[in-house]
């Protein structure tokens, strides 16, 4: 039902900038990409916290409210979609709680593998829950009596915490940005006039004109307040090793961010040069598939010496096949997305560029409308190897069933597309673009996972109340 794969959220936030909601707005909306499914903006002018979220697109959602003048000079906002809990109002974030001593708002990106353990805890002892998502597991902790008393708090629950996460956190008066102690998430500040923000892709920095700093550290608490910009590492024993999610530069960033040190463009150029050195082919042009495929096949055009042309013209108004999250969504837009140049294919041998492949359905259906509009041979190039073990970290392909290369070779992979030949980047290939190669996660291509999941569970594990009616979140 889905070709590719899934991730989970955007963050974007900042502290010292006056009427941010706009910002954070502006913000957000360049990380749409990230998840379509809900959105939020919480902000606060030292005094007073108020929440705008809802279901569906950014534009959709604040469309629905009045919500430009809201006062505030810090604010944090996510973009969601959803790889633990199901798609419902209680689970769009950021979430808002108040407690004992004050409001607290959180927005995460990632998935935190020892929830369950945690949460179950907590309920045993009397916590109430009000999401059916892992993120929330981090209000309870920075509530609990141990670490509120602290001048640590946040730091000592973070450091809980087992798994894949940025977090932005709330105060009224502050905003915090952290990462887990391996990486596995991108987070970055910027500096906008007197203020400081944070985003989940350099591409939002630019998108308000802010000056890119640096990322926040894998391990690192970061804190935004009227004394300026504060840094710590809460986590004791920092790895051996990172752990960034390779899919990033693959597939999830935009190509005009950098992401983890690396521009995401000139990477994938790089792996397209690559594939055209692994698996060369004689064709006439080489096409991308729109949009992610872009950057690796202009980069295996230039290697190869064939012409790159444009065989297939992408829908923008129908997002992204991933994020759609009911599955017959899903089936229904993959033949809305891309349409088929059959002038430009028609009598052609072309070299077709994607950035992956998950189940090999969308795949599949591409290569049949080819061969329909004429090209006499079509050559499938992957820029990355195959997928064929579930991640737990962020991308919400949960099981090795659903993965083609899971149970099939790559020559039982080419006849079910039906493509003339098939060819996937190396591991080698995947990983030479960076100097630093062994902080990457890989494991959804050799299983080596950095983290033990042997108690991990599925998306809806939390999942014991669907509610008939959805509601917006007052005010705080």
């Amino acid at each position: 039902m889905f070709d590719h794969p899934r991730e989970a959220c955007g963050l974007f936030g900042g502290y010292g900038i006056p009427r941010i909601i706009p910002v954070i707005y502006q913000g957000l909306f360049s990380l749409q990409h990230r998840g379509q499914e809900g959105a939020g903006i919480v902000v606060s002018d030292g005094t007073h916290v108020r929440s705008v979220k809802g279901q569906g697109l950014l534009s959709e959602v604040f469309a629905r409210q009045d919500w430009k003048q809201l006062p505030g000079h810090l604010g944090i906002g996510h973009v969601r979609y959803g790889t633990t809990g199901s798609t419902r109002i209680q689970n769009v974030q950021p979430i808002v709680v108040e407690c004992i001593d004050g409001v607290w708002a959180i927005a995460h990106n990632g998935n935190l593998i020892n929830a369950n353990t945690l949460r179950q805890t907590y309920q045993e002892a009397g916590a109430i829950f009000q999401t059916s998502t892992d993120s929330e597991i981090l209000i309870h902790l920075l509530a609990d009596p141990r670490y509120r008393s602290r001048p640590g708090r946040v730091a000592g629950a973070l450091s809980e915490l087992l798994g894949a996460f940025a977090f932005l956190i709330m105060t009224r008066n502050c905003v915090m940005a952290a990462r887990d102690p391996m990486g596995f998430k991108p987070l970055c500040i910027g500096r906008l006039g007197e203020g400081y923000v944070f985003a989940s892709e350099t591409c939002a920095l630019n998108q308000v004109g802010a000056e890119y700093l640096r990322d926040v550290m894998p391990g690192e608490l970061v804190v935004a307040d009227e004394t300026g910009l504060h840094s710590s590492l809460y986590s004791d024993k920092p790895p051996e090793h990172g752990a960034q999610c390779i899919f990033e530069h693959v597939y999830f960033a935009r190509p005009d961010s950098s992401v983890f040190g690396s521009s995401v463009h000139e990477v994938r150029c790089q792996f397209g040069a690559r594939l055209a050195q692994e698996h060369p082919v004689e064709a006439d042009m080489v096409i991308p598939v729109p949009d992610s495929g872009n950057s690796a096949a202009l980069g295996y055009a230039r290697a190869s010496g064939i012409p790159l042309d444009y065989g297939f013209i992408r829908n923008h108004y129908i997002g992204r096949t991933f994020i759609m999250p009911e599955a017959a969504k899903r089936a229904g837009s993959v033949d809305l997305k891309l349409a088929v140049l059959k002038e430009v294919v028609n009598g052609k041998r072309v070299v077709v560029v994607d950035d992956s492949i998950v189940r090999g359905t969308t795949a599949r259906r591409r290569v049949e409308t080819l061969r329909q509009a004429g090209a006499t041979a079509i050559h499938m190039r992957i820029s990355c190897p195959p997928t064929r073990y579930p991640c737990f970290f962020g991308i919400d392909f949960p099981t090795k069933e659903e993965l083609i290369a899971g149970g099939q070779d790559i020559q039982e992979t080419c006849r079910f597309i039906g493509a003339d030949s098939l060819g996937y980047l190396s591991m080698e290939g995947l990983l030479a673009p960076f100097a630093n190669r062994r902080d990457f996660c890989t494991a959804c291509f050799n299983g080596e996972y950095p983290l033990d999941i042997s108690r991990v569970k599925g998306k809806h594990a939390l999942e014991n109340f669907i509610p008939l009616l959805n509601f917006e979140q007052p005010e705080s």
